[in-house]
């Protein structure tokens, strides 16, 4: 066998993620929940149609938002108007991010519902819960002493700024992680830790906070056999060592980045047995992005047939998948009756 070469003749560290002994494939639903790192990497598996839900909430930041958010969903609790506020014109949820919030009350009470009675029967069949704390600072609104998950755009002085200790976090999670095993006993718990830094904080409180959050999940891990970590965090800051791995605000990871941390999310957790129907649909949404210079030859409607076909072949393979938004994108691109 081939061995791997070594730090040294790649000119950089490696981050040995290791190789998780449970995997996943397109039969195991999965639940992601936590920071905008969050959005890239479970939207990126929904996309190859693995059975991900992402941020029933929208995207939260603070290990206290996300457990409380956990508890809403364990406990299957529904919101109605008097957990709703209003300001700039909006209906909004302390509990949600702003993309939740919206002009009509009744909608956006429907939208949050709906969520979380989808996002709760997931997290009851999940094999899979990943969790991302982007930092370890919160919001604490002062006239009900609860954290937020959003302050949305209200003045700073309703708010208490605070940093989380780290047994202020893993008491509650020990808790939470029982609850979750109670609920859904093959659940496996995933935590990663957001390689943005929050820079607000200035580079030493961003490093604190990182720092409080990387101790309290390693005494999560030690404790829980159902409990891991990904090293997300870790991969930017040691193997990706180079600001051209950052978006223009020198804060944010660019999409180079984020690919390569996903691959190698894959290579820890996706069974290599299913590889290969990723590469396939990989090939499906790489040809739906396709965009021709003559899209009316004979050629191209050749090539869309070819599409559908794959088409037809992932979804006998992957029962469970659903292509019909972008078969009837094809169809609708060539004109084809079927």
């Amino acid at each position: 066998m081939e061995s791997k070469p070594d730090s040294n003749e790649l000119f950089r560290l490696i981050v040995d993620t290791g190789e998780s002994p449970f995997k996943m494939d397109y039969s195991t639903p999965a639940l992601w929940m936590g920071s905008c790192f969050t959005e890239n990497i479970g939207s990126h598996l929904k996309k190859l149609k693995f059975p991900a839900g992402v941020n029933p909430f929208g995207i939260l930041y603070n290990p206290e938002s996300i457990r409380q958010s956990i508890e809403i969903l364990l406990e299957g609790r529904l919101f109605c108007g008097g957990d709703l506020r209003h300001g700039n014109d909006l209906w909004y949820s302390f509990s949600h991010h702003t993309s939740y919030s919206g002009p009509d009350k009744d909608e956006c009470l429907r939208n949050i519902n709906g969520s979380i009675l989808t996002a709760s029967a997931r997290l009851k069949d999940s094999g899979f819960l990943f969790l991302t704390f982007g930092t370890a600072r919160v919001y604490r609104f002062r006239e009900t002493g609860r954290v937020v998950s959003n302050c949305h755009k209200l003045p700073h002085k309703y708010f208490d700024h605070e940093l989380l200790k780290p047994d202020e976090i893993t008491g509650p999670y020990e808790t939470l992680i029982k609850r979750l095993h109670d609920f859904n006993p093959g659940l496996k718990v995933v935590f990663t830790i957001s390689p943005v830094r929050h820079w607000k904080d200035g580079p030493t409180g961003n490093l604190v906070s990182k720092s409080t959050l990387a101790v309290a999940i390693a005494s999560l891990v030690e404790r829980f056999d159902n409990v891991s970590y990904f090293p997300a965090y870790e991969i930017v800051m040691d193997e990706l060592r180079d600001y051209r791995f950052y978006e223009r605000d020198m804060v944010h990871i660019n999409n180079t980045g984020v690919d390569y941390i996903r691959k190698r999310f894959m290579e820890c957790f996706v069974d290599p047995g299913t590889l290969p129907l990723v590469k396939e649909i990989t090939a499906i949404n790489q040809g739906i992005a396709h965009r021709p210079f003559n899209p009316s030859t004979a050629e191209h409607r050749k090539f869309l047939q070819a599409l559908l076909e794959k088409i037809d072949s992932f979804e006998k393979a992957v029962p469970s998948a659903d292509l019909s938004t972008e078969r009837n994108e094809i169809m609708k691109r060539g004109n084809i009756l079927k």
